[in-house]
């Protein structure tokens, strides 16, 4: 299995993510591996939800995200043939630990907020995947 820095992109906060995406790019090169971009879309087919989507919308969304994230990466970092590009559905950072260890990472690269209230009781999902993560987690702040 290559050698892989995840970089976990967030495209509705996409001006914020460029410092986080320009870093994992660093650090694969750095390091001489295989960058991986992975962006987590809500889940739609919760059942709570489900029934307000029709259902082609989760294929129609995974299609606008798969096009979006291509375009995003290209803008920010080039174009490189070896970036894997990854796309998930369902909890954040569920998906993000779970595409780390299918891919191997060895570094998850992400961007954090400034906490507030509600994060010290339920816990943003940098704390999470720091916690929970199987290698090494780099927290990018602006």
């Amino acid at each position: 299995m290559k050698r892989t820095v995840l970089a976990a992109i967030d495209l509705n906060q996409a001006d914020d993510q460029k410092v986080v995406l320009k870093t994992a790019r660093q650090l694969a090169d750095l390091r001489e591996t295989r960058l991986a971009v992975v962006t987590v879309l809500p889940d739609f087919q919760m059942s709570v939800v489900s029934t307000f989507f029709s259902d082609d919308h989760t294929h129609k969304i995974m299609e606008e995200s798969r096009v979006a994230l291509h375009k995003y990466i290209e803008d920010t970092v080039g174009q490189d043939d070896q970036t894997k590009h990854v796309i998930r559905m369902g909890k954040t950072s569920e998906e993000i630990l779970i595409t780390a260890e299918e891919l191997g990472a060895e570094l998850i690269v992400m961007g954090a907020h400034k906490p507030n209230l509600r994060d010290y009781l339920i816990g943003p999902n940098a704390a999470q995947i720091a916690r929970h993560a199987k290698c090494s987690v780099h927290i990018v702040r602006d």
